[in-house]
């Protein structure tokens, strides 16, 4: 068994550190306020995700060195490059393998489903930073400094998932008390969802294992639902009343967006919503037997983490 630091203690990040202790790994999780994670046997420590010392500090004779950071939107372009360029070069300094929770932003529109073989050819802000991203780690690890992977999802949904730009996460409050919700976009277009603890058992695979280091894997992910699909099945699972699901026009987003900082980003991925947004992961299940979780188990965990919070 090994020892493995986590950087993050978001939703994902502690999902990580869920199936690395679960294994018997001695699991280190940080973040800038030193949140405690609710996993039997994980530490928690404070760190400073922009200092590259006091991470290598933390991570000293560990395996893997994981990066669950998530700057909100608006503050990408400040926040990440400092980031991610202190978490390489504690990798590099320590010798750890770097493991990257990364999205599917940086492929850009595409008109097929996605796979790790599409260039990373987005144009826009936040799609260009995690394409960048990923060259210059790939580029250290092509160099020998470090080794270096990363693992791509899609939209989460799950235990602790929240975010206000995520389907469930903004509207299962809304859904579960029978409620009217408004998605963004086109509510019947298909969409790849990705289930929050199959993104940390991908992380913890990749940072274990020697075949996966050089290359981005996609975390597998159940089939494609649309918006309305997704909320459909998850008031069914729920036992409450049928979705009602509407779309939010686009003039009223944009005046909204104007008020509140961090949802101008989302401007530019809007595309994932008027058009079919599907990844495939295929590749991940073959090298490292890891499978999407079943629809209805994930919903069900979904919607207890809902009801108790």
């Amino acid at each position: 068994m090994g020892k493995h630091v986590i950087i993050g203690t978001g939703g994902v990040g502690t999902a990580t550190a869920t199936a690395l202790a679960a294994s018997g790994h001695e699991v280190v999780v940080a973040s800038r306020s030193g949140r405690q994670v609710n996993v039997e046997g994980v530490t928690s420590q404070q760190v400073d995700a922009t200092d590259p010392q006091a991470i290598a500090r933390l991570a000293q004779g560990a395996d893997a060195l994981y990066n669950c950071v998530n700057p909100e939107y608006h503050r990408w372009a400040q926040d990440w490059p400092p980031m991610a360029s202190a978490l390489l070069l504690a990798a590099e300094i320590t010798g750890a393998g770097l493991v990257t929770m990364s999205n599917l932003y940086g492929y850009g529109p595409v008109d097929h489903p996605m796979t790790t073989a599409d260039p990373l050819a987005a144009s826009y802000t936040n799609g260009a930073i995690r394409a960048e991203m990923w060259r210059e780690a790939l580029a250290a690890h092509e160099a020998g400094r470090v080794r270096a992977t990363e693992a791509r999802a899609s939209d989460f949904f799950g235990p602790g998932v929240v975010d206000q730009s995520a389907c469930l996460g903004r509207l299962l409050p809304r859904l579960l008390n029978g409620k009217k919700v408004s998605v963004l976009g086109n509510p019947d277009q298909l969409h790849t969802w990705t289930y929050v603890p199959d993104a940390g058992a991908t992380l913890a695979a990749l940072g274990t294992s020697e075949d996966a280091w050089g290359t981005a894997w996609h975390v597998p992910s159940g089939p494609p639902l649309t918006q309305r699909e997704l909320l459909q099945e998850a008031a069914r699972v729920a036992g409450v009343a049928p979705a009602r699901v509407g779309s939010i026009p686009q003039v009223a987003f944009a005046a909204v967006a104007l008020l509140q900082p961090k949802l101008r980003p989302l401007k530019d991925t809007s595309y994932q919503f008027t058009r079919p947004f599907i990844m495939e992961s295929d590749a991940t299940t073959r090298a490292f037997d890891i499978k999407a979780t079943d629809l209805d188990t994930a919903l069900e965990a979904t919607i207890e983490a809902a009801r108790a919070a």
